[in-house]
Formats: structure tokens, sequence, C-alpha cells
């Protein structure tokens, strides 16, 4: 191989990979992580030749039997760019102009999408307080009235988190009795499963069984989070539930040209045991970060961890002086919480460097 030529391409890639050390890690986001060596094999795999554009690719048609193999025979795949793009794809597909979904005060659909449900898609969120993340049927009904009322917007859908963005888990028989009470209100139940694989880890179920067995029509996976370099997908498991999918990923701009390189990335997570191995981890790594701390005087953990997020409330300056040290966000700036998130490459290593330097910042002196 001859020398990188300062300028050229070679040159650029060698740069660039100079740039951060690997070696690095925080405990900000599991969008943080890198790409699985796996996924990256299957995407160099797909790579060479010529391939369908737009998803009539043979990557982009096997990948169907996959996720049928874990949801059912009725399911059927729509790889998108990213969340935000799944969760508006899915429920534009799934309400009319004057239709609304009902979800939690905290959901990422409601507090961290930049209002592209409403701007994007157009529809109405109707957002309900809850103390964990979850939805329950009496909940849902605080905002699932006024039907028939030509002054209200009209609840359609049932939006729920999984795992929550207060890091809780719902079990099968919650959703399923979502799904049931939602059903007969005539609304249909959408899934944001960015986290879903944590989430099937954590409870030792197979995929399904809090999704298509519980009774949801559709779903949003999530790729990112569980190593994949780019990529989510909106799963149809009720095809009565959506109308003009096909067209609005498109006018959603998250139609890709060279969709065999999502594809081929999800058949690598899906096809074999990646996808739990991965969340196995992060969420292993979390519980060891939670009780590698809880017994730091100083530091409380005010939620239950039960999947990859770890909640802690610091002294503000012992927050301030580790956030110099380690990646990671405040959660909640009136009450100190803070949010840890562990991925499929944080490491025992890393879990116990990071609850060591928590330990040194509350013991050095403000």
């Amino acid at each position: 191989m001859t020398d990188a030529v300062p300028g050229s391409a070679i040159g650029a890639v060698t740069d660039a990979v100079r740039r951060h050390d690997p070696a690095v890690k925080g405990f900000a986001s599991d969008n943080y992580a890198g790409v699985h060596p796996e996924i990256l094999a299957a995407i160099a795999l797909a790579n060479g030749g010529h391939q369908t554009a737009y998803g009539d690719d043979v990557y982009t048609e096997a990948l169907q039997g996959v996720f049928r193999r874990h949801f059912g025979p009725a399911a059927e795949a729509w790889p998108v760019f990213n969340g935000t793009g799944a969760n508006v794809v899915a429920l534009r597909a799934m309400t009319a102009h004057w239709e609304a979904v009902v979800c939690a005060e905290s959901a990422h659909i409601h507090t961290d999408e930049g209002g592209a449900p409403e701007r994007t898609a157009g529809l109405k969120l109707l957002p309900v307080a809850t103390p964990d993340g979850k939805l329950t049927p009496e909940l849902i009904d605080r905002q699932a009235w006024g039907f028939g009322d030509e002054h209200r917007a009209q609840p359609k859908v049932v939006s729920i988190t999984q795992t929550t963005e207060l890091g809780t888990l719902y079990t099968p028989g919650e959703i399923a009795a979502i799904c049931e009470h939602a059903h007969g209100l005539g609304m249909l139940v959408h899934l944001d499963g960015a986290r879903i694989a944590n989430a099937a880890a954590a409870l030792d179920v197979p995929l399904r069984a809090f999704t298509a067995d519980a009774g949801v029509d559709v779903l949003s996976f999530g790729g990112t989070k569980a190593g994949l370099m780019f990529g989510e997908a909106v799963v149809v498991l009720n095809p009565e539930a959506v109308r003009g999918l096909r067209y609005l990923r498109k006018s959603a701009m998250q139609l890709a040209s060279k969709m065999r390189f999502v594809s081929v990335q999800f058949e690598a997570l899906l096809a074999g045991d990646l996808w739990l191995r991965n969340a196995r981890n992060a969420n292993a790594m979390a519980l060891r970060l939670a009780e590698a701390v809880r017994g730091v005087p100083g530091v409380r953990i005010p939620r239950p961890v039960q999947a990859n997020a770890v909640f802690a409330i610091l002294p503000r300056d012992v927050t301030e002086r580790l956030q110099k040290r380690f990646r990671f966000y405040t959660w909640n700036e009136a009450t100190g919480e803070v949010r840890w998130m562990t991925a499929f490459d944080t490491t025992e290593a890393d879990v116990d460097a990071f609850a060591a330097a928590v330990a040194e910042e509350i013991e050095s002196p403000a």
C-alpha cells in the first residue's frame, strides 16, 4: 500500500480517524456509541456492484422475513433514516388531519422532536402527566374524550414508549391492557421502540411478547442505539392501521435511495442474537453503575434502574466538575437530577472508572 498523499481522499480519511480517541467514552447517550463491528462488516458485505434503489433490492426483500420471524407473518418493515422520522411517518399514516395522539408528557414525540409530529405530520398531541413515564388505561382517559365533538381534535392513537424516557419498562400485560382499552375506544396503539431491544432483554421475553402479541398496531423499531450506523424502521403489525405509508415515507424525506445499506444492518442485528447481546450488555452495565455509586455519600438514585438508564441526583458543583471529565446530561436543573446512559460497547472498566470519578468529585472540597 502506498503512503497517503496529503490532501488526497486517503489522507483525509487518515486525518479523520485521528480526530478522537476511541478509548474515551461517556454516559450521555447510547447514540454516542460507535457502530458494532458486525454491523460494519454487513455494510461492507452489501457494498460493491449495483442494486436497485429505493428499497427494491435483495437486502430489503430479505429483511421482511427477518422482521416476520420476530413479529409474526403480518409484519411489514419500512426502513427509515432516524427515530423522529419513524415516529412521524408512523403516526401520520395512522391518523387523519383532524385526529390526535395521546402520549405521556415525557414522551420523546412531545419533548424531544422539535415539534416534528405537529409540524410535519400535522397532528395534535394530547400529553398526559405520568409519575413514571408510563400510560395506563385510566391515564389515557384523561385525554381520550370528546369523540364526535367537532371542536376537539379527535383522539385516534395512543403512543407509548418502551423503554420510557424515564428508564422504566412496561410489562407485556400492561401493554396488552392499554391496547385492549384503546381498541375498545376505537383507537390505535403506536409503540416508540427506540430502545425496544433493551426492553426485551430486561424483561427476558421475545420482541413480539409486548408488541404483536399484546395488540400493538404499529411500532418504531430503534436500530441506532442498538449498534447500527444509522437507521430505524416503521414496523406495521396491523395493516388496517395505516394508510399511504409508502407515499408518506417519501414525502417525509425518509426514503433512502441506497436502502440496502440500512436493511443489511437490520438483518445483521436481528437475524441472530446480536440485538440481544448488545442490549444485555448495556443493561448490565447500567445496573453495575447504579450499584457502584449507590453507596457514595451525596449520591441518590431516585428511579428504578430497569434497562440502560441510570438517573441520579448529585450536588450541582459535583455535576459541573464531573461533566468536565465525562459527557452526560442534566435531566432536571431544578432538582439536580442527571441521566447516565450505558451502551452496547460500555465495558466494566468504563463503568468502574466513571464510578470512581463520581466518588472522587464527591469527596473533593468545593
